[in-house]
């Protein structure tokens, strides 16, 4: 790959995500859409129409093999519902291909350790679709963390909610155990950060649910406990006003991020303020994450790197998950460690 300056990337389904994935692709330094596959016949190509109209040169098969057997394809980004992760990043790397999964990567850790395995022995990059984490603004809080500004991380709080719009309607026709409801569409998001700011694995996890007649949770608040009296609260909901941040307390202040999973276009802010009084706000410079994902993915992927994001952690991230879940459906605090 060392000689390319470019990975050829495919788009393994014609999801509502395209919107921001496809012009990324396009948009991304070294990087090549030259490939679209859908199950839904014309959904290929009327995908590639409506977000990356100019790409005229992009094929579009109306068949998920077919993006495989293309030997200009060298990486896939995979889209699917959540349930189909996992058994279409195996069958991607299987066929040598670089895989970008959406989150979640998949609905069990033994899910995640079989691609791991797989990956090793085809010798191919796959990480897990967390976007946010390339927004320059995290790179911020981590700086103003590690300065010393609020002292030793004891706690942090992530957020992330809104009221569900029809077009999101579809995350509650399954149930938790299927890949529906908030926690896999928008709760690993909230759980991911909350880890974000903790070097230490989490011992145990509890919550609670509200859950619909399909099984999907629609609310679901919990604590993460990291051990000697650090813990890590998060909260989301499809019944609830708008709201997307994280805050970390430390022993001498605190910062927050004010718009985690925002848009391109959207200006971020974070806060901060320390014991003493003194408090600050900056806004920093937007940034297009989903732009920022592809660009890193492609350089690990050209360059023989590893990712940001590794698999160890996207198993970190699954198991307190499933122990949210469990820890929701029994009513009691569920061990890790």
């Amino acid at each position: 790959m060392n000689n390319k300056t470019k990975l050829r990337w495919g788009i393994l389904g014609a999801a509502r995500i395209n919107e921001r994935l496809m012009p990324a692709i396009v948009e991304a330094s070294n990087a090549e859409l030259v490939a679209v596959a859908s199950r839904r016949p014309g959904a290929a190509a009327q995908t590639l129409a409506q977000y990356a109209p100019q790409q005229q040169q992009v094929r579009t098969y109306d068949n998920l093999q077919t993006l495989f057997d293309d030997p200009d394809v060298d990486a896939v980004y995979l889209p699917l519902a959540n349930h189909e992760h996992a058994a279409w990043t195996l069958r991607a790397i299987e066929h040598g291909k670089h895989v970008l999964c959406e989150k979640p990567m998949a609905l069990t850790v033994a899910d995640i350790e079989a691609i791991q395995t797989a990956a090793q022995r085809h010798n191919v990059t796959v990480m897990e679709g967390f976007m946010y984490r390339f927004h320059p603004q995290h790179a911020r809080v981590q700086e103003l963390i590690e300065s010393g500004l609020i002292g030793e991380v004891r706690s942090v709080r992530s957020s992330y909610s809104f009221m569900m719009r029809p077009a999101r309607i579809y995350r509650l026709a399954e149930s938790v155990k299927n890949g529906g409801g908030a926690m896999w569409d928008i709760g690993c998001y909230a759980i991911h950060s909350a880890r974000m700011f903790f070097n230490e694995p989490a011992i145990s996890v509890t919550a609670i649910a509200k859950y619909i007649e399909s099984g999907a949770d629609i609310a679901t608040s919990g604590i993460i406990d990291f051990g000697d009296g650090k813990y890590a609260h998060f909260d989301f909901s499809f019944e609830r006003a708008r709201r997307c941040e994280y805050e970390i307390i430390g022993t001498q202040g605190g910062i927050k991020c004010h718009n985690v999973w925002s848009m391109p276009s959207d200006v971020p802010v974070v806060s901060w303020w320390i014991e003493g009084g003194e408090q600050a706000e900056e806004q920093l410079p937007a940034a297009n994450h989903f732009r920022l994902e592809i660009e890193h993915f492609s350089d690990c992927v050209l360059n023989a790197s590893a990712p940001k994001l590794s698999l160890e952690d996207a198993k970190a991230n699954c198991q307190i998950i499933v122990a949210a879940l469990q820890s929701a459906a029994c009513g009691q605090l569920v061990k890790l460690a």
